[in-house]
């Protein structure tokens, strides 16, 4: 059985697709962009505030479905330059605790919706 998970914090989907799905006690949150719904744009004006905004919305859809940076097992990267890779990743590992930091992927790509520098989709486990 599976349930929808939406949060009004984070942004709509722009396709025939939801923001999460729970599954069991599994978590699939799709991947996320920095679009600010608080303020109807995009933050993308230097990488380290465009991951941190790709983030919070992450973690405003882990918290509508009682999750926490803490349950997410498995997270998968997309940026556009692999040049942004450190920056992405200091502010990417700044809501982990290293010890308990959950499996990754990092790929570069061509091209990402709305042609924004980073996008991340993760899983989670209550």
């Amino acid at each position: 059985m599976k349930k929808i998970i939406s949060s009004a914090k984070a942004p709509a989907p722009i396709g025939p697709y939801n923001q999460a799905v729970l599954s069991g006690n599994t978590l699939f949150i799709s991947g996320q962009i920095a679009f600010n719904n608080a303020t109807q744009s995009f933050e993308t004006a230097n990488i380290k505030e465009e991951t941190d905004r790709v983030m919070q919305n992450l973690k405003a859809i882990l918290f509508e479905a009682g999750f926490t940076f803490e349950n997410v097992v498995k997270t998968s990267i997309f940026i556009k330059n692999m040049d942004d890779f450190a920056a992405i990743n200091k502010i990417y590992g700044s809501y982990f605790n290293s010890e308990t930091a959950p499996a990754r992927e990092t790929v570069e790509v061509a091209r990402l919706p709305k042609d924004v520098n980073v996008e991340i989709s993760l899983i989670a486990m209550h």
